[in-house]
């Protein structure tokens, strides 16, 4: 019978320690690779634009996401208000620069959580959280004393400390990151962010150590492991060869979903290099060069679309 890790871990007694870490990193907030030195607990804000608590943009059973999240009661999903990379195509534009969400204290983030295992959800899916860890833990262990049971998912744009994420050893049972970018300089022109290849490599290895490969249990639900993203992008931006290339040498049984659904948004409208979709033709090479890097375990969903622009 399946067991989240967390619980665990509250048992052994080791939670209330990385909560107390956690807390730590806020006071001049270094949760994140941005490093902003702002005490957030006193409410000052930096990159992400949050103080003391979590905003959440919304809650609800998601069925867009992988196919061993979503099972037949969808993945119970919380979108964090803001994000650490403010990707300029991003397509939750609204909530990741304009900052559209509620704030909510951490009894409440947890109150969310059980009402998503209470609609029957396979799982708690948290959509970009690497600036709320903190605030993540605390409502966890709030939630697990009051009932939670479910896997925890750590859905996030990859650009995570590992000293942050060394914190969610024993707690997350999932983490799904993306592997966005394996150029510096693209890093620095559609993110702000330099050093996003060695951060995401050093984080997903940092995954992987804790949590292995997928695990899915006979009803095709996703228990335990690492489930990697990777957007492809025109003219090969994201450097799909690259990034299979590693994911592979972490391990060639790593879940992969190469994803097609890449569309101009946001600051990218009409920006050269970024301001189409990819063609049918860039999509099935990505797919090619992930076998042939020895990747093969790909998410079902991988498949042509009927539709290309």
């Amino acid at each position: 019978m399946f067991e989240p890790a967390y619980l665990k871990t509250i048992q052994e007694g080791s939670f209330q320690e990385n909560i107390t870490r956690a807390r730590d990193l806020l006071k001049d907030c270094r949760v994140c690779p941005r490093d902003c030195g702002v005490n957030r607990l006193k409410d000052e804000t930096g990159f992400c634009g949050l103080g003391a608590d979590a905003m959440v943009a919304s809650a609800h059973s998601h069925y867009g996401e992988e196919t061993p999240l979503v099972g037949s009661a969808g993945s119970g999903t919380i979108f964090f208000t803001s994000c650490n990379l403010k990707c300029i195509f991003c397509q939750n534009y609204e909530i990741s620069h304009l900052m559209e969400g509620e704030k909510v204290d951490n009894t409440e983030l947890g109150r969310i959580m059980l009402k998503l295992q209470g609609m029957g959800c396979h799982n708690i899916n948290f959509v970009t959280p690497s600036h709320v860890v903190p605030q993540i833990l605390e409502a966890v262990h709030w939630a697990a004393g009051n009932g939670l049971r479910l896997p925890l998912v750590f859905n996030t744009g990859g650009y995570d400390k590992v000293e942050t994420l060394e914190l969610l050893d024993g707690i997350v049972d999932i983490y799904m990151p993306d592997l966005k970018f394996m150029d510096p300089k693209i890093s620095k022109e559609l993110m702000d962010a330099e050093d996003y290849p060695q951060v995401a490599q050093a984080a997903i290895a940092e995954m992987h150590r804790q949590v292995g490969d997928l695990q899915i249990n006979e009803q095709g639900i996703a228990t335990r492991g690492l489930l990697v993203r990777h957007l492809v992008m025109p003219d090969d931006l994201a450097e799909t060869r690259k990034a299979m290339r590693f994911l592979a040498g972490i391990s060639r049984n790593t879940y992969v979903n190469v994803m097609d659904q890449y569309r101009p948004c946001g600051r990218a409208i009409g920006r050269p290099g970024v301001h189409r979709s990819v063609t049918r033709d860039e999509y099935t090479y990505a797919l090619e060069m992930a076998r042939e890097e020895g990747i093969t375990r790909l998410d079902d969903r991988v498949r042509p679309r009927i539709r290309f622009f």
